[in-house]
């Protein structure tokens, strides 16, 4: 999405290649959201490579989903502008047109249909965007997509209300992955999971991830998460991207939040499950 007072040539100088010359399939520069007198984001720059992991992080209102939403089409920035695999998107349209071919978007409720069964709902998107599919090809593709989240085929007859909370999850994953997308979105996934579910969907994740080649864009505040599978990890603080690195660069920024976050017994606790585990 291009503002005004921001040229083409001025977006362009910034928008190369990041400094591992590998490839950006999302590039943001000088992003700006604010609502009313609240300023969000402010000349905020990032760039999402292909076939990562990547997490972003940040205090409480510093404006993570507002960033996914931003990317997604769902909410038009105040200025600055959005890159989504070499396309600068023109407006919200723009954007929600590519995004719905290209990317899949797990919600932190899951948003599922409770109305609908499980197939039913993993078949929404196949319906909307590939209406040519015949009947029974699209009910094997949604089978498909179920069994490929860990659920069993039987699952797919049962009404949300009857499954558990990490199954709602799995869910929700697969019909984010029905139509095989090249980019994936998730907001706090792990988020009212037990630690064990929370670890199984990780794995699960991070499996599909490096089986599927997708890229991973990720809000979570679930330290267990970053340490176990994330490439990169973004922070969002004072209204922009402090900075984006693996880990154990961002563990040593001088910053209050990041001392507080990444170096209390929480973060010690998480760094050493991912020592015991390889």
């Amino acid at each position: 999405m291009t503002a005004s007072g921001r040229t083409s040539e001025q977006a362009d100088t910034q928008t190369s290649s990041d400094d591992q010359g590998q490839e950006a399939v999302i590039r943001i520069r000088g992003l700006s959201n604010r609502f009313g007198s609240n300023i969000v984001h402010q000349d905020l720059d990032l760039d999402v490579r292909r076939g990562e992991i990547i997490a972003v992080v940040g205090g409480s209102g510093s404006g993570k989903s507002v960033l996914m939403r931003s990317i997604l089409g769902l909410l038009r920035p105040n200025g600055g502008d959005i890159e989504v695999f070499g396309q600068r998107l023109a407006d919200t349209e723009d954007a929600q047109r590519i995004m719905s071919r290209r990317a899949g978007v797990l919600f932190q409720d899951g948003a599922l249909f409770s109305s609908l069964t499980v197939l039913e709902n993993v078949e929404v998107p196949l319906k909307s965007h590939r209406p040519d599919l015949p009947g029974q090809l699209r009910r094997d593709l949604a089978r498909s997509k179920i069994q490929l989240s860990g659920l069993s085929a039987s699952t797919g007859s049962k009404l949300p209300s009857e499954l558990s909370g990490g199954m709602r999850k799995r869910v929700a994953l697969a019909r984010a992955l029905a139509l095989e997308p090249e980019l994936l979105f998730l907001d706090e996934p792990t988020a009212g999971l037990d630690p064990i579910g929370a670890a199984d969907f990780d794995r699960l994740l991070r499996t599909l991830q490096r089986a599927l080649g997708f890229t991973v864009f990720l809000i979570t505040h679930d330290l267990d998460t970053l340490y176990a599978i994330c490439d990169r990890v973004a922070v969002i603080a004072d209204q922009k991207i402090l900075a984006t690195a693996p880990l154990d660069e961002i563990e040593q920024l001088d910053n209050d939040w990041v001392r507080e976050y990444f170096h209390g017994p929480r973060a010690r606790a998480a760094r050493n499950q991912k020592t015991a585990h390889g």
